[in-house]
């Protein structure tokens, strides 16, 4: 059993599968919720639970955060039991949240005036490659902070990867989410296009699946689109969400253009059904 003992705030559909992984690997952890009900599987497999933030970090070493947007982040590291109202030092405190890049350096700052070291760690790859351990972490922060909890980050993760300070591992995530929107409302429109064309949506996944454009993704969301399975793995909110964040960044290129139009305008609909479900809202359902 590992040493450093492990804090995780945010038990959605990716935290309770990401810290199930760092309980298998024989590490203490400790877990808090607001919906105190979403501990419970966690406590069952042998998690303690804690009642704040504050009390979180006071018993831990490495503090993970996992949760939906700026304002949580805020108010997990600023609120009156936040994080940084337990004044502690020597933490390692990691976000892998996706956030603006701005949240990042705010928080850092802070956190480093206390003598603690942070990270934004944010993920590529949904539920599944959450389950599997299989995830692709981008991070930001300071080589020294990283290389300290890499073996963490490997637990969970194919691949961790250090691309720049602090800010750059939210922003690599913008970026890579950004080719995420493309992709499904492509795939809709591919799918749509054929329909219009009397070419069964079967036969065109099979195409896309055997030809150089075939991919995972494709694959999974195709299947979706065949089942009218809409259940969010990854909710369209959230999507709609990080192409705002994206271009509040500087993003403004057509096809991201075309994406962020789409997802906001679908979010009142669909928002909480899987990214997948653009394809009503291309079709005009």
């Amino acid at each position: 059993m590992s040493t450093k003992k492990i804090g995780w705030i945010g038990l959605g559909n990716m935290g309770i599968p990401m810290s199930q992984q760092l309980i298998r690997a024989g590490y203490p952890v400790t877990v808090y919720n607001r919906s105190k009900e979403k501990e419970e599987s966690l406590k069952a497999g042998g998690a303690a639970t804690a009642s704040s933030p504050k009390e979180l970090i006071q018993q831990t070493d490495i503090v993970f955060a996992m949760v939906s947007n700026d304002e949580a982040i805020n108010d997990i590291f600023n609120g009156a039991e936040g994080l940084l109202s337990a004044n502690t030092s020597g933490k390692v405190i990691i976000n892998m949240s996706t956030v603006s890049p701005g949240i990042s350096r705010q928080v850092s700052a802070l956190i480093r005036a206390q003598g603690s070291d942070y990270l934004d760690a944010p993920v590529s790859g949904s539920v599944k490659q959450a389950e599997d351990g299989t995830l692709v972490i981008m991070a930001g922060g300071a080589a020294t902070t990283f290389e300290q909890v890499k073996p963490e980050l490997e637990k969970l993760s194919k691949l961790a990867l250090l691309v720049g300070d602090t800010g750059a591992g939210n922003a690599a995530k913008l970026a890579i989410n950004t080719l995420l929107g493309i992709h499904a409302q492509g795939l809709a429109e591919t799918v749509l296009f054929a329909q219009h064309n009397d070419i069964k949506t079967e036969d065109m996944l099979t195409i896309i699946n055997n030809s150089a454009l075939g991919n995972i993704f494709a694959k999974i969301k195709g299947d979706a689109i065949l089942n009218d399975n809409y259940k969010a793995a990854f909710a369209l909110k959230h999507i709609a969400k990080d192409l705002r964040l994206a271009k509040a960044e500087g993003l403004n290129s057509p096809l991201a253009q075309s994406a962020y139009q789409t997802y906001q305008e679908a979010e009142a609909a669909h928002g909480n059904e899987d990214i997948i479900a653009v394809i009503k809202q291309v079709a005009g359902k």
